[in-house]
């Protein structure tokens, strides 16, 4: 899709997304596109503006804290939103056929793979299945990241010394990074003015999707990572 024929520029798709996440945090949420005109409108074809990525956790529903109906993202959910090729190819199809103009990829705090992948980082790591293991493998550089600062006697992480929000955090801007690395078409997108990619962490208290991490043309205010 070229620039020309963008629905909404990055810019556009991202202000009406934070607005619906502002509407939810404030109690006034107005469930747009969630009535059977929309049911009937979407029959045979969909346009989302947002292809979303998000961790599966239950209290992730990026419909409802984004005040967004059917037909608006186009989602995408895994445990820890760990980059794998299925994910990958989701948000390119969501981009390149679709012709979303943001991609979201959505981490929140009190994440528990993030404090698995912190428990598997340990001495004495508990015991859980392989394909966990494999899920849990590419957030634990970002335990090692942080454990490692300013600490040089033992590689072993201490659960009890871990501020596991503030590795999701880490987590979070691997994970544009990886989803970026991992396809040239979004890269592509990104690189033409066509998208964006934020990184946000959901704080599950306020309600709100802060952002922390942004490639492409969206002018946003970044919540420091520390």
């Amino acid at each position: 899709m070229s620039e020309d024929s963008q629905r909404v520029t990055p810019q556009q798709a991202w202000d009406t997304l934070i607005a619906g996440n502002e509407r939810f945090v404030t109690g006034g949420s107005a469930h747009p596109n969630q009535n059977v005109e929309r049911r009937s409108e979407l029959v045979n074809q969909q346009t989302p503006d947002v292809a979303l990525f998000g961790c599966s956790d239950s209290r992730l529903a990026a419909e409802i804290i984004f005040d967004c109906g059917l037909g608006d993202l186009f989602i995408a959910r895994n445990m820890g939103h760990v980059v794998a090729e299925s994910i990958t190819a989701s948000m390119e199809y969501a981009v390149t056929e679709l012709g979303a103009s943001l991609s979201v990829v959505l981490a929140h705090d009190s994440c528990g793979a993030v404090a698995a992948a912190i428990d598997q980082s340990g001495r004495e790591p508990s015991d859980t299945t392989v394909s966990v293991k494999n899920t849990l493998a590419p957030i634990q550089p970002s335990v090692q990241q942080l454990w490692l600062q300013g600490r040089t006697d033992t590689p072993y992480v201490d659960p009890t010394k871990v501020d596991a929000n503030a590795v999701g955090r880490l987590h979070l801007g691997a994970t544009v990074n990886e989803l970026l690395r991992t396809s040239r078409a979004i890269s592509d997108a990104v690189d033409a003015g066509r998208l964006a990619v934020v990184g946000c962490q959901y704080r599950l208290t306020e309600g709100r999707a802060v952002p922390y991490t942004v490639v492409g043309p969206v002018d946003l205010e970044l919540a420091p990572l520390n």
